[in-house]
């Protein structure tokens, strides 16, 4: 079996100069070094309509909403940077994990998420770098049988935390960003090795 890791990559936020997406574009120039295929996605590109248990019904889950679920079943495990809304994660976030998440005939239930590794991260303008948010995050991943990784890294003050090219300054936090991923890869790697004949 192939040790190559894909990874699909994306944030919470919409906002052209999100933080967090400059602390995403941080993680997958790291995990690409490390020799991980990474796809980047924008959530705001899918256009997602908010979920009504009513329209799915009469319509169906939405094209975009099965090239979510499509995308994250072709893909080993998921890099989520994720900005904090009063202590929470986003709106838009949440919606995607939702849609993502419905039945579909013919599929295990929850076959986007199931077994899935997840690496979380936040930035944030506060001191704690959207750590809440990461909380309330890693607890609907978790109940929805993701693997989310216990390193989880808060980019505090996050106004002044990258340069001009979007680059984290402090050598700190990327280091225990170039940690975090490659403890991620590995925790991946293990999981696609063949089950070993007892």
């Amino acid at each position: 079996m192939s040790k190559e890791v894909r990874i699909l990559a994306f944030a919470g936020s919409t906002r052209v100069g999100s933080y967090n997406k400059k602390l995403l574009t941080n993680a997958i120039e790291v995990a690409e070094k490390e020799g991980a295929m990474v796809t980047r996605i924008e959530l705001k590109d899918l256009q997602l309509p908010l979920f009504d248990a009513d329209d799915e019904s009469e319509h169906g889950i939405p094209d975009n909403g099965m090239k979510l679920m499509n995308l994250m079943i072709s893909h080993d495990a998921f890099m989520i940077a994720s900005p904090e809304y009063n202590s929470s994660f986003s709106g838009v976030l949440k919606n995607a994990i939702d849609w993502a998440s419905r039945p579909v005939k013919g599929l295990k239930p929850l076959i986007a998420f199931d077994g899935k590794p997840v690496l979380l991260m936040s930035a944030s303008p506060g001191t704690l770098g959207g750590l809440r948010g990461l909380y309330s995050l890693r607890t609907v991943l978790s109940n929805i049988k993701c693997h989310v990784s216990p390193q989880l890294l808060a980019i505090g003050m996050a106004a002044s935390a990258f340069d001009e090219q979007g680059l984290l300054k402090d050598e700190k936090k990327m280091s225990i960003l170039n940690t975090n991923i490659r403890k991620f890869m590995s925790f991946v790697k293990a999981l696609k090795e063949p089950a070993k004949e007892s």
